[in-house]
């Protein structure tokens, strides 16, 4: 098989964030493996060799994309492996336990859901994502974390100036970044969050408390130690980023799914026990982390008929392994009847998302508080649906209207 095809040469960068969808129904059909000259890297797209490189570490341990490097520096949790890796794990996984979540999670979102739907469930028509789903994402993590005293709309704002960085993924012809100036936002967004977090890593070095980031910083560290911020920080950014966007475009995608089947959506109203299944199916439909993970070989290797140097960075790209045909009938619909198939949304293996259950939590909340403050929600038909991006994709917006 011939790993570089003449449409695989052509794509850009701008094209994959406005609808990645035809150019991957196309590789999984034509090259399943391919070397994108684009984004200077091998592409994985089929369910079957994306979950294969995903649980294999040892043959292909996770790296991180060279943007992403950029965007979050070294010693971030992507970007480790083995030992490491485990290391980074124990530090950031006690809060998303799920016998730690079950805990805290309700107290956490649901006064704020209800505070955001008062703002505006009388008003008869709002978007979405700008006026709740992003909102009750940020501000469950933010809280979660310790940053109870950043303003909802600076989350919101960090988080997508961090995505405007990771995503800058564009490379000319000898491998260099094509756009320098697009990683600014990234770089605005993290001296603004060193120069807040910065006295509070000095507090929280005397006087812990029950927050994420005092965790971090003293768990499993011996007596009198705290953890360098120079590995609390990276980590941070991949929290104020993925772990941010992750539930609120979910929530979001969830919404929009529903929303392109009234019955089903008609049904989950008077069924809020369906939730899980539905927000289930939005994240296969529209997988929010859509393309981020990236392997590396460690050895010349043939996968999907391609031969793949040894040192080869690969992305497998769970959005499309979540549209594999071979994997799902009719993938490209919203279907809240679909046979229950694990999905890759949140990843496989050793990498998986440690922050699973958190996710699925909040998310399950907020759309518990949204279809039972605004039951009869419908799509604003005169606005369209629009999704962005092929690293992280979720609704723009997301106009609705409902009786009030």
């Amino acid at each position: 098989m011939t790993a570089t095809l003449g449409f695989i040469e052509s794509i850009t960068i701008e094209e994959l964030e406005k609808d990645p969808y035809p150019f991957y129904e196309r590789l999984r059909r034509e090259a399943p493996v391919a070397f994108v000259p684009a984004l200077g890297m091998y592409i994985v797209s089929s369910k079957d060799l994306c979950a294969e490189i995903a649980k294999d570490s040892d043959n292909w341990p996770a790296v991180i994309s060279a943007a992403g490097g950029r965007t979050f520096g070294p010693g971030a949790l992507l970007n480790t492996n083995g030992e490491e890796h485990r290391k980074l794990r124990d530090m950031i996984e006690p809060h998303l336990q799920p016998s730690a979540v079950d805990k805290y999670i309700d107290a956490l979102v649901r006064p704020y859901a209800r505070e955001r739907l008062e703002a505006f469930d009388s008003d008869g028509r709002a978007d979405l994502v700008s006026a709740y789903c992003e909102p009750v994402s940020v501000r469950a993590l933010g809280d979660l974390l310790g940053l109870n005293d950043v303003s909802t709309d600076k989350l919101r704002e960090w988080f997508h100036k961090l995505s405007v960085s990771f995503t800058n993924a564009a490379v000319d012809d000898n491998g260099d970044f094509a756009n320098p100036d697009g990683f600014e936002p990234g770089d605005e967004a993290k001296a603004e969050i060193v120069a807040h977090v910065d006295p509070k890593i000095d507090h929280w070095i005397d006087h812990p408390d029950h927050s994420a980031i005092s965790h971090w910083l003293h768990d499993g560290m011996p007596e009198g130690q705290t953890r360098p911020r120079e590995v609390i920080y990276p980590n941070l950014y991949v929290f104020l980023l993925g772990a941010m966007q992750e539930p609120g475009h979910a929530m979001a995608t969830t919404v929009a799914g529903l929303l392109s089947r009234p019955d089903q959506l008609e049904r989950v109203v008077d069924d809020p026990t369906l939730i899980p299944r539905a927000q289930s199916e939005g994240m296969r439909w529209v997988a929010p982390i859509w393309s981020a993970v990236v392997k590396a070989a460690t050895k010349d290797v043939t996968v999907g008929g391609v031969d793949i140097p040894a040192g080869s960075a690969v992305m497998l790209s769970y959005g499309s392994a979540n549209q594999d045909e071979h994997a799902y009938d009719a993938p490209t619909a919203y279907d809240l009847d679909r046979p229950v198939t694990p999905n890759m949304t949140f990843g496989a293996g050793a990498h998986a998302c440690g922050g699973t259950y958190f996710a699925n939590a909040v998310i399950r909340i907020g759309l518990e508080e949204l279809l039972e403050a605004i039951p009869n929600l419908e799509r604003d038909d005169t606005r369209d649906v629009d999704f962005w991006g092929w690293g992280f994709r979720g609704p723009k917006e997301l106009f609705v209207k409902w009786e009030v």
